[in-house]
């Protein structure tokens, strides 16, 4: 996270670099306009190393809120289940002992705040009783 923040601001010092560097030259000279697309397709790199980041702190978020929600139910809290989160949609996958308590982790998840869909993977133990 800290090397990401890092690169982002680099990334802006250098973008605003070379727009003051075309400050210096007029504006239709070839220099200028190489520059300031340069410092165009940093800036816009910038953005996309910014929204990156702002999507998989939102994800590491969300799987966080569901591994607690799942710890905290106690039919759950011994289950054998996986949660992993990429653009807001949840992957359920491991193993539970029965279908109410994989219909559980599948409602927990889904309302946990931020979750835009839930993939089931669960499996139920077919030799466990509950």
């Amino acid at each position: 996270m800290r090397h990401k923040t890092s690169m982002l601001l680099l990334t802006t010092m250098a973008a605003a670099s070379l727009a003051v560097a075309a400050c210096d030259r007029p504006s239709d000279s070839p220099t200028a306009q190489r520059l300031n697309a340069g410092a165009a397709k940093l800036a816009d790199k910038g953005a996309q190393v910014a929204n990156q980041v702002a999507t998989a702190t939102d994800d590491t978020m969300i799987t966080a809120k569901v591994k607690a929600a799942i710890l905290a139910e106690p039919g759950l809290r011994s289950s054998d289940i996986n949660v992993d989160t990429k653009d807001a949609t949840v992957t359920l996958s491991g193993t539970v002992a029965s279908l109410d308590l994989r219909e559980k982790a599948k409602q927990l998840a889904s309302t946990t705040e931020g979750v835009k869909s839930v993939v089931d993977n669960l499996s139920v133990n077919s030799t466990a009783t509950s």
